[in-house]
C-alpha cells in the first residue's frame, strides 16, 4: 500500500493482551503512533536490524485489525464513521527492549523500525458487514500463536475514529491499527522472537490474509 500520512495506534485494546503485559484495561484508550515509513504489504521481508540486535532477541508480532481511512475525518459521528473506511490484517512489529526501556517510557522508537508495520491488501467497508465480529488469527511457522475475536476489543473501531477524530483532522489514507489480543511472543514462557527465516501471518476471516517472510537485515 502507499505510505499513509498517519498511523494511529491504540495499546492494549484487549483485555487479555492488557493484563498479560501488566496492565489493567482503562477508562480511555492508550494512543501512540508508528512512522508511515514502517509500513510494508503482504509478502515483503520483516527485516530485524542490526539495531535489534542489542540486549538479546526481542522482535515480537502482534496481528491486529488495520483500518484505513477513505476521506478526512474531523468531528465525526460513530454512526458515520465505518462507511469512510476499509479493513485489512495488519501487524504491530514491535522490538520489545526499544519500546520500553530505549524509547525511555515511549513506545513509538520500538515499533517504528523499517518494516515493522505490515498491511495487507484492504478490503472496502461495504464488504465487511461487522467489524466488531472478525475472528483473528496470529500464526507464525504455522503455529497458531493468538487467536481472538475482534468484538473482544475494549474501544471498538467506531468509537475509536469518533473520539481520535474530535478536534482533529484525521487524513484520508491514515492507518488504524486497532491493537492486538493476548498470545504475543515476549509473554510467552520461554519468549517466542521472530527471528530469521521465520514466516508471520495475520488472518482476518473473511477480510484477507497477511504474509510476511522474516529475515536478518
Amino acid at each position: 500500500m502507499n505510505t499513509p500520512p498517519a498511523i494511529w495506534c491504540i495499546g492494549r485494546n484487549y483485555d487479555a493482551h492488557a493484563r498479560e503485559m501488566g496492565d489493567t484495561p482503562r477508562e480511555r484508550p492508550t494512543i501512540f503512533f508508528k512512522n508511515p515509513a514502517s509500513v510494508i504489504g503482504d509478502g515483503e521481508d520483516i527485516v530485524l536490524p542490526p539495531i535489534c540486535d542489542e540486549h538479546g532477541p526481542q522482535v515480537d508480532f502482534e496481528g491486529e485489525l488495520a483500518v484505513i481511512l477513505g476521506r478526512d475525518l474531523l468531528d465525526a459521528d460513530e454512526d458515520e464513521v465505518l462507511d469512510a473506511v476499509s479493513y485489512a490484517p495488519g501487524n504491530d512489529v514491535s522490538a520489545r527492549w526499544w519500546q520500553r526501556e530505549g524509547g525511555n517510557g515511549q513506545w513509538n522508537r520500538g515499533k517504528s523500525f523499517d518494516t515493522f508495520c505490515p498491511i495487507g491488501q484492504p478490503m472496502p467497508s461495504s464488504k465487511v458487514p461487522d467489524p466488531q465480529n472478525l475472528k483473528l488469527v496470529s500464526r507464525l511457522n504455522g503455529r497458531v500463536l493468538q487467536e481472538a475475536s475482534t468484538g473482544d476489543m475494549i474501544f471498538p473501531v467506531a468509537r475509536l475514529l469518533a473520539e481520535l477524530s474530535r478536534g482533529t483532522t484525521l487524513l484520508a489514507g491514515t492507518v488504524l491499527m486497532t491493537g492486538t489480543p493476548g498470545g504475543v511472543g515476549s509473554k510467552r514462557t520461554p519468549p517466542v522472537w521472530l527471528e530469521d527465516g521465520d514466516v508471520c501471518e495475520v488472518e482476518l476471516e473473511g477480510v484477507g490474509l497477511l504474509r510476511n517472510p522474516v529475515r536478518h537485515g
